[in-house]
């Protein structure tokens, strides 16, 4: 049983802390312990570690620290994408090590081992062409192109000069403080695949995170189906009814098959639980940045909105309490005039401080489902540049 429930509390570990570390900042986990378990791994892990790096090697240790921060965190590396290829390749190892000695089986067919192969390589090469395909750079030589196919909105774009490449800032553009460039329809920039994600590899991040879903799900259900052939293999079910005395019904033969797994099939089962959380965090992510492609919203641009609306929202409601006050003063000077109120119907008049006023988020990127997904497939600079060609050459 010792071996049972080391598994239990491992993948209950793994599950809170990866939960926390990612989503830990999102408002329905603020003031709760996955909320403060962010705040420590995010920030103060490093801050204690920093601390006792001080105490034992003094300055010479807190520098070395803040050049390996820097270069960690503030300049392009591959760690992540090294990181990345070894969780990839040593689970598939597991994988390999583990299950395919039971494929085929009773319910897996022998060109699995195959499927499984080819599914791996086709996710590297997504990683592959979203970490080294050009997100979009702009340079002296295309800014007047791009300034072209993205108007500014006088919103949340207009116009002003990048301060470090000193041109002008196309619609939609960010200066990218860590590869040090500007990239046009700025997403974000992306530690796993040491890029930018911009207008012309947002398909390939997409596809990625889609594809690893895919992927974690197949593995996930692969090994279950291995892990049911082997029970129906072996017989458990009958051999737990018949020399075990067991009820032969679910409620009394789960518990006991489930620990015939884990006590048989600890690395099958440990592997199923981690691809099965992955699969649920990459549907989260890849869900979210779908919804931002049909709506031609890019991460960096829901920051930008999120703060314009904040700022729009704190306009209207000053405002508001301004016209309130007017019009309480004015009540005050016309109340010996004019009629006295009922006191029911003072009560439960609405104050103008709690009448609703609607923001509007104009977007004008918006084209619509279809077109917004025409974008991301083939952007609008591949297509300016085709035009300009065709032009050209008559």
């Amino acid at each position: 049983m010792g071996v049972q429930w080391l598994l239990v509390c491992h993948g209950f570990i793994t599950l809170l802390v990866v939960v926390s570390f990612l989503c830990g900042q999102w408002p329905i986990f603020q003031g709760t312990f996955i909320h403060r378990l962010h705040t420590f791994l995010t920030f103060g892990a490093f801050d204690y570690f920093r601390r006792f790096v001080d105490f034992v090697f003094g300055s010479r240790g807190t520098n070395a620290l803040y050049i390996t921060q820097y270069y960690c965190c503030d300049r392009p590396n591959p760690i992540l994408q090294a990181l990345y290829l070894a969780i990839v390749g040593g689970t598939y190892y597991l994988v390999v090590h583990s299950t395919f000695n039971y494929i085929p089986g009773h319910y897996m067919g022998g060109y699995h081992k195959y499927t499984s192969l080819l599914a791996v390589g086709v996710g590297i090469l997504l990683f592959l062409l979203t970490s080294f395909s050009d997100p979009g750079t702009i340079n002296a030589e295309n800014v007047s192109q791009y300034l072209s196919i993205y108007p500014y909105d006088n919103i949340i774009y207009s116009e002003k000069e990048c301060s470090t490449c000193k041109i002008l800032k196309p619609a939609r553009s960010k200066h990218c403080s860590i590869c040090d460039r500007c990239v046009a329809r700025f997403d974000h920039h992306c530690g796993w695949m040491n890029n930018c994600i911009g207008e012309k590899n947002t398909l390939y991040f997409v596809m990625f995170l889609l594809w690893h879903f895919f992927l974690c799900v197949y593995g996930t259900v692969a090994i279950g189906l291995v892990l049911a052939g082997r029970l129906k293999e072996l017989e458990v079910v009958y051999i737990l009814t018949a020399y075990y005395g067991i009820e032969n019904s679910f409620r009394s033969l789960a518990p006991n098959v489930v620990q015939w797994l884990i006590s048989s099939y600890n690395t099958q089962i440990l592997l199923m639980v981690f691809m099965a959380i992955v699969s649920l965090l990459l549907s989260g992510f890849f869900g979210y940045h779908f919804s931002l492609c049909v709506s031609n919203t890019t991460t960096n641009e829901t920051f930008k909105w999120e703060d314009y609306l904040s700022w729009q929202r704190k306009v209207k409601e000053a405002k508001a309490s301004a016209e309130a006050l007017k019009a309480s003063l004015d009540d005050l000077s016309q109340e010996k005039t004019k009629p006295r109120q009922s006191k029911w119907k003072s009560f439960f008049k609405r104050s103008r401080l709690e009448e609703d006023f609607e923001i509007i988020k104009n977007n004008i990127y918006d084209r619509g489902f279809f077109q917004n997904l025409y974008e991301i497939i083939y952007p609008l600079s591949s297509r300016h540049s085709l035009l300009q060609h065709k032009i050209k050459t008559g």
